[in-house]
């Protein structure tokens, strides 16, 4: 595909100072686009961080700082960029509960972020698109947006809507050099994930290998994480020539899950 194939686009990706979104955001990086990336927080790391994927890719590399949770600045996040040619919508939460004790606010938080954020972003990023007659939209759904697990209720219907979105926004978008599909990633070892892992431990009394083979990685049958090289390289494969026709539909980085 060349090392080089998105000079001279801009991509926004949200939730992207740590994780998948900044695994993708790297990726994009790497192959030459411009890159806004994007968290709720407002620190001195985080922009320290745009200046670092800046130098490291000659690339320039913009940190907005927007929360997800919030319609309006969704929408001030994209007009901020200035341009959009590459939506990445990655924010987004977890919280594990049975449903009667599934706290009302997290359930509102989690579709706000997980979900709507991705409506209003794309609301504002479609035309900017269409102005410049190309567009590629990547909503990181997940393993979790084709199939369910327990406890899970609002992460799982918010992934389920994140891939019905997708499937829309391809069809309102077909013929116009615009594209949208969803990446469903299963276990990806994240910071976040590394951090659940001692926990695993004690509340098992497994060890670590054991946390991950028997616990965590128990419903990916290559018995191996995803990395966020892995998504970054699919986020790259989706906006080159090569996925011009690909849109509307899902894209399992998951090991194996979703075939079981």
């Amino acid at each position: 595909m060349g090392d080089r194939i998105l000079a001279g686009k801009l991509a926004v990706v949200t939730g992207s100072n740590s994780g998948i979104g900044l695994g993708v955001a790297e990726a994009l990086a790497a192959a030459g686009a411009d890159v806004v990336i994007n968290s709720f927080t407002d620190a001195a790391e985080d922009h320290d961080l745009a200046r670092r994927l800046a130098s490291g890719h000659g690339v320039a590399v913009r940190y907005l700082q927007a929360d997800m949770s919030k319609p309006d600045q969704c929408r001030a996040l994209i007009a901020q960029a200035g341009r959009c040619d590459i939506l990445v919508n990655n924010a987004g939460i977890q919280h594990v509960a049975p449903i009667p004790e599934f706290p009302a606010e997290k359930w509102d938080a989690i579709l706000a972020i997980n979900l709507s954020s991705a409506f209003h972003t794309t609301a504002v990023a479609l035309p900017m698109m269409r102005a410049q007659g190309w567009g590629r939209v990547i909503n990181v759904a997940s393993a979790h947006g084709l199939t369910a697990s327990p406890y899970k209720a609002a992460y799982v219907a918010a992934k389920h809507g994140v891939v019905g979105l997708t499937k829309v926004t391809a069809l309102e978008t077909a013929g116009e050099g615009i594209t949208c599909n969803a990446i469903c990633p299963g276990y990806v070892l994240t910071p976040i994930v590394e951090k659940q892992i001692p926990d695993q431990m004690k509340t098992h009394g497994m060890s670590r290998e054991d946390v991950i083979a028997k616990v965590m990685l128990a419903r990916q049958p290559s018995g191996q994480f995803v990395t966020v090289e892995q998504i970054g390289g699919t986020a790259v494969f989706l906006c080159s020539d090569a996925a011009a026709q690909l849109t509307g539909t899902t894209i399992s980085v998951d090991g194996g899950w979703t075939a079981l």
